[in-house]
């Protein structure tokens, strides 16, 4: 079954990749960007500002995420230590 599915994926993204058809700007866009000197630049700049974004949202997250399981480690740790030092007190 899931070398079927597998098939049929590959299947799918390769008719898609296929069938894909070269982007192109509105007329506006490609107008503006053709008469200013530096819009170009600037267009260019939104669109990496745009595609940064979720990474470093994504990159947050993680870090938050690994901070957040290393002080759960850290204080379970510390718990077992403390009880594995009273059992030897109570004995």
């Amino acid at each position: 079954m899931s070398r079927c599915l597998r098939n049929l994926c590959a299947a799918c993204v390769l008719t898609l990749v296929l069938s894909a058809s070269p982007a192109q700007a509105c007329p506006n866009c490609k107008l503006a960007n053709e008469t200013s000197k530096d819009l170009p630049r600037a267009y260019m700049y939104s669109i990496l500002f745009m595609i940064g974004m979720p990474a470093t949202i994504f990159t947050g997250f993680g870090i938050s995420f690994y901070r957040l399981t290393r002080t759960a480690q850290r204080a379970a740790a510390d718990s077992s230590a403390a009880e594995n030092t009273s059992d030897i007190v109570d004995k």
